[in-house]
């Protein structure tokens, strides 16, 4: 018996007629067969000059950000920092994709993509300072908080996108996640409704080997994560994660196909977390430094450079210009850190939620008492 799937007209042997009906064919949907790549190919003579030049500046001034924020943690004046060092190719990529109309969806490791978007550099620190649930106002950069649950920013992307839609908005959300994030039940329960909403919104996996200290091999058997994607019905795609050119164009041609109607993407993105997962954790105890090495030699400003100036398009100048961005910004943040703001603790729960529940207004006024046994005390 034979009938029709009138979604997709194509013959489904042996199946009843009605919802029953599954896609058949996962060809369009399944991902490259091998990472895509600009860099060090023809295809990066087809790309705008002052674009690579951006993303060069960009890639030099992200990396010195997660340099200083990494030292301001040892110092002692940042609570934690997941540094990104090694993947800001993913960052400023994921930054530059994205429409100003549209929104991002960061989690706890993207400070550089929440800078490389607008926000101010220092209010991107602010959560990871301890000083406040953020620092920035989301509404007005359309970038949503630093999100530290794994993956509970993938569903909140996934409903705004909906609904922008459904308002008639012409906007895309973009969501990063990490490998290990693909692991949680609200990636699964993001991307299939995302799929069976024709959502617009683009989710971006930047695997950079490890979820912790626990590797890849562990979590998933699949041939890849952007594999995953069949699964939910939606194409996936595979980028090599370290290289700029590569992601941006990947990216905007989600960014697009979701803008247009075409539903959502995932984008496995292949990169490295040359730091550890943060400072209170110690990488030598399950990788070595050989490993860590070979991916310092694929490193994605290396990688642009050299490409660049064999291009012709990135002189010393340029390098120079770069350079002395990223310093600047490097002694504004020393500057900036070196006072401690004067915080109210109560502010803590101010923006919970619209009704405080019984419990916030309880540690509240626990709270409240506390302090004000302090300034009893201090005078």
């Amino acid at each position: 018996m034979t009938v029709l799937d009138h979604r997709h007209h194509t013959a489904l042997p042996g199946w009843l007629p009605g919802a029953t009906a599954p896609r058949t064919d996962p060809a369009p949907l399944l991902p490259d067969p091998s990472p895509v790549r600009v860099l060090g190919t023809p295809a990066l003579e087809k790309h705008d000059p002052a674009l690579l030049r951006e993303l060069y500046r960009r890639l030099v001034v992200g990396r010195r950000y997660n340099q200083q924020a990494t030292t301001l943690t040892k110092q002692g004046r940042l609570a934690v920092y997941p540094a990104s060092t090694g993947q800001e190719a993913c960052q400023v990529a994921a930054a530059l994709a994205l429409g100003e109309q549209d929104w991002l969806f960061p989690s706890y490791r993207d400070t550089l993509a929440v800078v490389s978007r607008g926000i101010d550099p220092l209010e991107a620190l602010t959560l990871l300072r301890g000083n406040a649930h953020t620092g920035y106002d989301p509404r007005a950069g359309r970038t949503a908080p630093l999100c530290t649950p794994l993956a509970t920013q993938a569903p909140h992307a996934v409903g705004l996108a909906h609904a922008a839609r459904l308002s008639g908005d012409p906007v895309v959300a973009l969501a990063l996640l990490g490998d290990g994030g693909t692991s949680e039940g609200d990636f699964h329960e993001a991307l299939n409704f995302a799929a069976v909403l024709q959502a617009p919104v683009v989710f971006l996996v930047q695997n950079n080997g490890y979820a912790i200290s626990v590797p890849l091999s562990a979590q998933s058997a699949a041939p890849s994560l952007a594999h995953k994607a069949v699964g939910y019905g939606m194409p996936g795609r595979l980028v090599d994660g370290n290289d700029a050119p590569a992601v941006y164009g990947v990216l905007s041609e989600a960014v697009e196909r979701a803008r247009t109607g075409g539903g959502p993407t995932l984008v496995e993105a292949l990169t490295y977390r040359v730091e550890a997962h943060t400072n209170a954790d110690d990488a030598t105890r399950y990788r070595n430094e050989a490993e860590v090495a070979a991916w310092r030699e694929h490193d994605p400003i290396l990688l642009m450079e050299r490409s660049l100036r064999e291009l012709g398009v990135l002189d010393d100048a340029l390098v120079q210009e770069a350079a002395e961005e990223a310093e600047t910004l490097a002694a504004r943040m020393r500057a900036e850190f070196h006072t401690d703001p004067e915080l109210d603790p109560m502010s803590l729960f101010t923006h919970v939620y619209a009704e405080p529940t019984p419990q916030l207004r309880e540690q509240a006024a626990q709270l409240a008492e506390e302090l004000a046994a302090e300034a009893e005390v201090q005078h």
